[in-house]
């Protein structure tokens, strides 16, 4: 019997506020332990909470972003349940009344287009953080709790681990093109909760569901998915039955484990917060929203693909960062040769900022840089061997290429007296490789041009190499 898995994604995302959802407290990551906390977020009791207008305007920001339909009037609810991290005993979140629903996020996949429908975008505050220690205690921080917190919930559209990933990417390159939360993974940022479920091919009926809780990596998203997938799939060929619960991923073991059971919606007694007055969305306010949307990265990418006349694949890298894709623009305004541009920043500038585990915004090597860098490739002031060189010490030293260029002395050697002189000496010491292209063997003629590179490091200008080595090899056989 096959099975079919069925994906539903929830995103919980912090937003990039400077303070928290319902008080004056710092939303910066971090501090020292239950440093920014107060009454308000810690739940005492009088404490009101007053809401943060910027969240509530970024979620808006993001709901027409994802083609939803905003809400004229939503409301807050409270979510009642008992954590050791959540002080107050419930949570003020959204229920019957989201701020954004039934809208969709359109990603590729292998090729293909994956429309993904929006079931809502919501806001609400988060919780604290939880310390296991090794002793086997538990510390409580609160410096998270409440910190302003949007949750996209997708509909259950998505069927393969390979498509949730998709979508989370292309959730996380919106949301920072956007400028709502910073997006990092390893901060909470974005945190990943996809839950799955299986069932046999042809059922009409969906598996129990089981939740998979902050995955902060969209390696941790597919992995955890390909193995809880693979374990549903045995309990049900043992005749066992799946229940509906929470599990973490483990990423040392590769093994997904239980957290706790999973509540339905009506366990958590949802009722309005009596402290926070109905949110009213007018249109004057909405249309002022909607007039900060930045261009998209959909949008983007079929732009630079017209305008820059660069391959899908290229334009897909590209605007997979609004960092990275404004880089590009930047770099062709100063040097407007859109495809060599790209296919440094995905090759050589890519390769160097992974190895010193660099985004695009902490480069060493600015737009200006770059440019004027090709532009002494293209001038011929740099050769192709050398170009690699030079790029390594902008980005090593911070210097410009034209100080590289001059003070390491990687300029490209076109004098003829000079390369004569390194191509005679390479001649004398290969008479063997010689002898072989006189005898036809074109192959000699690629070695001894690789030697003559060799002696120069690199800096020979290739035109002016080809030609005197011609010239020399023609004498060579004259000669004999």
């Amino acid at each position: 019997m096959g099975y079919r898995s069925v994906i539903g994604a929830e995103a919980h995302v912090q937003l990039n506020t400077n303070s928290k959802l319902f008080c004056s407290c710092s939303a910066e990551f971090g501090g020292e332990p239950n440093s920014r906390c107060c009454p308000v977020c810690l739940g005492f009791p009088g404490a009101l909470p007053v809401m943060n207008r910027k969240a509530v305007e970024f979620t808006i920001l993001t709901a027409l972003a994802l083609n939803c339909q905003v809400a004229e009037r939503c409301r807050f609810a409270r979510k009642n349940y008992f954590y050791p991290d959540l002080p107050k005993n419930y949570q003020i979140s959204q229920y019957e009344e989201p701020i954004g629903s039934n809208g969709y996020l359109d990603v590729e996949v292998d090729g293909k287009t994956k429309r993904v429908r929006i079931r809502r975008v919501h806001l609400e505050e988060d919780t604290g953080k939880s310390i296991h220690t090794a002793q086997g205690t538990s510390l409580v921080d609160f410096n998270r709790c409440g910190l302003p917190l949007m949750e996209v919930v997708a509909e259950p559209d998505i069927e393969t681990p390979q498509q949730a990933r998709a979508y989370y990417t292309g959730l996380h390159a919106l949301l920072l093109y956007l400028g709502v939360t910073t997006g990092s993974m390893e901060e909470g940022g974005l945190r990943c909760e996809p839950n799955v479920s299986v069932a046999p091919e042809g059922a009409k009926e969906l598996g129990t569901k089981v939740e998979l809780k902050n995955l902060n990596s969209f390696r941790s998203v597919m992995l955890g998915m390909e193995y809880e997938i693979d374990r549903q799939i045995e309990q049900l060929k043992a005749g066992k039955r799946i229940v509906q619960e929470t599990r973490r991923w483990d990423e040392v073991k590769g093994i997904t484990t239980s957290m706790r059971s999973k509540e339905w919606a009506h366990d958590y007694r949802y009722f309005p917060e009596p402290d926070l007055v109905p949110v009213h969305i007018d249109q004057p306010w909405l249309d002022s929203i909607r007039g900060q949307l930045p261009e998209l990265p959909a949008e983007r990418k079929q732009r630079f693909m017209v305008e820059y006349a660069i391959p899908e694949y290229n334009a897909a890298l590209l605007v997979s960062s609004r960092a990275l894709s404004d880089f590009f623009e930047e770099c062709v305004s100063l040097f407007p040769e859109a495809k060599t541009i790209s296919n440094w920043l995905m090759g050589d500038v890519s390769r160097l900022l992974n190895e010193r585990r660099l985004d695009i915004t902490q480069s060493p090597v600015s737009p200006s840089d770059l440019a004027e860098f090709l532009r002494l490739q293209k001038e011929g002031v740099v050769s192709g061997p050398a170009a690699k060189r030079v790029l390594e010490e902008m980005f090593n030293t911070g210097r410009s290429p034209s100080a590289v260029v001059e003070e390491d002395g990687l300029g490209q050697v076109s004098a003829e007296e000079g390369l004569l002189d390194v191509i005679s000496q390479v001649l004398k010491e290969n008479p063997d490789a010689v002898e072989r292209f006189l005898a036809g063997k074109a192959q000699a003629k690629t070695f001894l041009v690789g030697q003559i590179m060799k002696a120069t490091k690199g800096r020979a200008n290739p035109k002016v190499l080809h030609d005197l080595l011609e010239k020399a090899l023609e004498k060579a056989e004259g000669g004999i």
